[in-house]
Order: C-alpha cells, then structure tokens, then sequence
C-alpha cells in the first residue's frame, strides 16, 4: 500500500512540474536565480531547475541549438577555427572512426589546469582541446587503457580580422624627408633565400630584426639584446634589457641592423648606429620580478646623424593596432640570437627563427600555466609540442603575425621559465597596449598600418 501511494505522490509532484515548465513560471518550483551567479550552472541561455525543497541546482533546460549537462555543446558549430581551442560543437567521434569516451570533468584541474567549464569539458564524450594540442581530440578504449586520439573537424573558412583603419601620419621628428623607396612596413624583399628548436633564417627575412650592444671598459663590444625597427630612428625592445632604467650610459650602447651572424661583420647589408635616447616605461615593475609593462625604446643615429635606410635586409615592421587582437592559436614568428637549448652557456652566433601559436589568455593564467603572474600587458605562445621557444639571449625581439600579407609586431620576448619547457610557454610584452606610450615617445604616431613609409 505504502508503495502506491509513493508513486502516486511521485506522478503528483511530475504534474505540477510539467504543469510549471508549460507555463514557463518561475514560480516556486523554479528559480532562474542561480546560487553564485559568478559561476553559473548552465551556458549559452539555458535555465538551471532547481530542487522544490534544497534549492540545488538539478538540470538544465537548454535553449534550441544547445545541449549537454550546463547546454555547454553548441549543436551547430561545424568547423574549428585555428587549434580548434575554442571549439564547442559535436563531433564525438575520432579521425579513425572510434567513438570517443566521455570526459571526467572533476579532474579537470589537476589534469589540465583548469576549470572544466572554460576547457569546454563536462559529461560528455565531444572532441575538445583542453591542453593546446594540434588540434581538438578525444580519450578512446584502448588494449591497456584509454588512450588520445584527433578528431577530424574541418577548418572555418574565416581569416584574423584586419587591423583598425590607420591613423594620419605624424609629422617628422625634424627636417629631413622620409624615405621615398615605396616599401611599406612589415614586408619582407620579393627574394626568398633557400631560437630553441628553430633554423637558421637570413636576415632578409627578418628586416626589421636590431642586435643592441653594450661597449664595456676595454671597448669590446657585448651583445646585449635584441629588438624590432619600428621607425628610421626607432628600436622598440624590452626594458629588463637596461637594469639601470634611465640611469643607463646611453653613450655604450650600440645598435646593428641588419646583422645575420653575432661573430661576423657584412657590411654589405648591416647598419650601425648610436644611441641618443632612452625610454624604458615608467611603470616597469622588476622589483617583484613581475615584468609588467617591460618595454623600451632606443633612438638611434649614425656618425653623419642619419637614421635607417631602407635596404633588402633593414626594413621597419608594422606595430599593432591599439588593443588588437588575434584568433587564439594564430601562427606567429619568433626571431634572435638566444640559447638554442637550455644549459648553454653561450649564445647562438646566428640569428634564428621559428614558429609558435598564441595561446588564451585564459590558459595561460590557468593554474598549469603562469597564474597570476600573467597580466593584461602579456601574452603567451609556444609550439603545440613544447619544442619551439624563445630563451636567453632572444630578449627584447619580435614576435611577429601576419595580417593581410603584412607582418606586425604584436609581441616583445620578455620572459619565461626555463625553455622549451612543458606548460611553460614564452611570455611576451603586448604591443598593442603601448601605442599611446610609443607615440607619447616618439612624438609620432606608430606605424601600424602598411600605408606609412619610413620616418624619422
């Protein structure tokens, strides 16, 4: 008897719940009021239904288009867009035809380092790429256990948005005229010429590369270190490089473009010149070791006070446009003369290149990662197997994007722990944050589109 009437209060209570969902009320059944509306129970719209009598969160109903445990699964997403980081769709099934195993998203952290809800994971068994893996992937029943494997998604035919229209050009910083050659900002010479697990490059690939050097008591030359030609008379590179601020001796500082080799002189294609000015940002915090707002700007002059001229291996780069960004997972360059691994104590003699991929500014500052030592004037990237880095000696050089054919600077090497090391990526300086400050400098605006010739 007393099992009757339990189901018949069971159906009662089912009733008034169909009986309030049909209605859409609130009610007191329901409550789209969540616990802690900092971390919500359900994405993308959908409604947390809460217990009649706790108050707990039990499911969601998930708008149209969406489904999962917190609607997390966008039904409707097809193609991933770079590594596919930010993918949320619903392929679960990998390249081989596997069926793919639901994930665990209470070890989230520990295994990722971050929050299941921002890796995209839950229960479910959907491709995701929670640790910057080529592309997304997914667990699958092995012969000893699970075991990783891709999935296939296609790519989004999208390319990274183009950067904000250009600003008028600034006025010369004195008389002379500014080159009329016609090159633009951020392009390499029409010649092609056949850093920690990267190649060696020419200089013609990297124009806009600078060496700093310091000129110490027996007059012998140390390379300090690098940088990226933003202007004829201008060098932008990090402050760490100059630890004595604006107290530094600007009159033992030297500055090479166009220099392929540390050890060897062509003067042919390289450049020297000397430094009038200094600028290392104000706000450069290295007491706390924190490196916030490590940024510097050299001006340069020859003996005859000439600044740059353009040439097939000295060009400038185009800056970033203020606060622009790129699609997480863009493929960028990184160029120097640094470590080639770890351990070494020497320099590599050649100037270097390699790849490497933005990372979220999320992950990066996930537990795994960096935490809170990554601010707002940082970012992160690095190559999805760890093998490609910046490491010492890279300091105060490019990291470059292309956009629309053009290549920007959108970061300066400033640091990182060790090289080369799992979860511990590149930390660059963010360009696109010190715009106003490179103008207030300079007394011209930055370069930031491809319409500009050299100024001085």
């Amino acid at each position: 008897m007393s099992s009757v009437l339990t189901l018949i209060c069971t159906f009662l209570v089912l009733q008034m719940v169909t009986h309030c969902t049909a209605k859409g009320r609130g009610g007191q059944l329901f409550s789209r009021t969540l616990q802690n509306p900092k971390v919500p129970h359900c994405l993308n719209g959908g409604t947390s239904v809460s217990a009649l009598f706790t108050g707990r969160h039990m499911f969601c109903l998930c708008p149209d288009g969406f489904s999962g445990s917190s609607c997390e699964i966008d039904d409707s997403e097809s193609c991933i867009i770079g590594m596919g980081l930010r993918y949320r769709g619903p392929v679960a099934q990998t390249e081989r035809g596997r069926k793919c195993m639901e994930w665990d998203p209470e070890s989230s952290l520990s295994v990722f380092g971050s929050d299941s809800r921002a890796l995209g994971l839950g229960r479910h068994n959907r491709c995701r790429n929670p640790d910057y893996s080529r592309k997304p992937w997914c667990f699958v029943q092995g012969k000893y256990g699970r075991v990783k494997e891709y999935c296939s998604i296609p790519h989004c035919n999208t390319e990274p948005a183009p950067p904000a229209p250009p600003a008028p050009p600034a006025p010369p910083l004195s008389p002379t005229s500014s080159s009329d050659s016609g090159w633009r900002c951020g392009e390499r010479p029409a010649l092609r010429l056949k850093i920690v697990g990267g190649s060696l490059s020419t200089v013609e690939l990297h124009p806009w590369m600078a060496t700093v050097f310091w000129r110490s008591s027996d007059q012998s030359r140390v390379f300090r270190c690098a940088g990226s030609l933003i202007a004829s008379c201008w060098v932008l590179t990090a402050a760490h490089c100059f630890p004595d601020g604006a107290d530094t001796d600007v009159c033992r500082l030297w500055v090479v473009l166009g220099k392929a080799a540390l050890n060897e002189t062509d003067q042919r294609k390289e450049q020297e010149f000397g430094v009038t000015e200094l600028h290392t940002h104000e706000n450069f915090d290295i007491i706390d070791d924190s490196f916030n707002n490590d940024i510097a700007l050299l001006r340069i002059s020859g003996p005859d006070g000439a600044c740059a001229v353009e040439s097939n291996s000295v060009r400038t780069v185009c800056v970033a446009a203020p606060d622009s960004t790129l699609p997480d997972g863009t493929s960028c360059e990184i160029a120097g003369y640094g470590k080639e691994e770890q351990g070494l104590w020497y320099n590599s003699q050649y100037l270097r290149e390699g790849k490497v991929n933005l990372l979220p500014q999320d992950l990066c500052s996930s537990k795994r990662y960096y935490g809170n030592m990554i601010t707002e004037n940082m970012l992160c990237a690095g190559a999805p197997d760890w093998s490609v880095d910046a490491c010492k000696g890279d300091s105060g050089g490019p990291l470059v994007c292309s956009v629309n054919d053009s290549l920007f600077l959108y970061g300066v090497v400033s640091w990182g722990e060790g090289c080369s090391r799992e979860f511990r990526p590149g930390v660059y300086t963010r360009v696109s944050k010190y715009n106003h400050w490179i103008q207030q400098k300079t007394g011209q605006i930055p370069n930031t589109a491809t319409s500009h010739h050299l100024q001085e």
